[in-house]
């Protein structure tokens, strides 16, 4: 099972600084992240997007995985993703994926103009290592379980495959 992880700060940079710290904790192997993204929101409401992923089993892409929850979390379409014939199928999986609605709300709650925030899919952890090295950026924590049906699933809508 992975979690979807989302860290809210109160301002449009530390969520950048707090990347920095995943991909050390990366190589240092604390944290083994799927996937990273950075979403900031300017002080106009304008939503700015930064992912980092790592391949997955089949190729799968995990930018277009960010691009369609963001999407559904946003309501606005990233990474200049057109709505297609297929999409709203795609995007009824996405709604079905078992991210919570409460955790769709609490996240737009958190992302309001002048603020930041980092995605992280994730298996792996050492928490009390993980905790410890993030606790210094501050910021609110929401998680979200994504069971292995679920990746599947969303995998296959996105690739016709499913993950190993």
């Amino acid at each position: 099972m992975a979690d979807l992880i989302a860290i809210g700060y109160p301002d449009e940079t530390t969520a950048t600084e707090a990347e920095r710290e995943v991909q050390r904790l990366s190589r240092d192997l604390i944290i083994q992240p799927d996937a990273v993204a950075v979403v900031s929101r300017d002080t106009e409401g304008k939503f700015h997007v930064t992912t980092n992923h790592h391949a997955v089993a089949g190729g799968a892409t995990w930018g277009m995985f960010w691009g369609l929850l963001f999407g559904l979390l946003f309501f606005v379409p990233f990474f200049g993703m057109a709505l297609g014939a297929g999409m709203g199928a795609l995007m009824g999986k996405i709604e079905k994926s078992g991210i919570d609605k409460n955790f769709q709300k609490e996240v737009r709650d958190m992302l309001q103009p002048g603020t930041s925030a980092l995605f992280i899919v994730v298996e792996k952890v050492t928490p009390d290592k993980a905790v410890e090295a993030m606790s210094k950026f501050g910021g609110t924590v929401l998680k979200s379980s994504l069971s292995k049906e679920t990746e599947n699933a969303l995998q296959e809508a996105l690739h016709g495959q499913t993950t190993a």
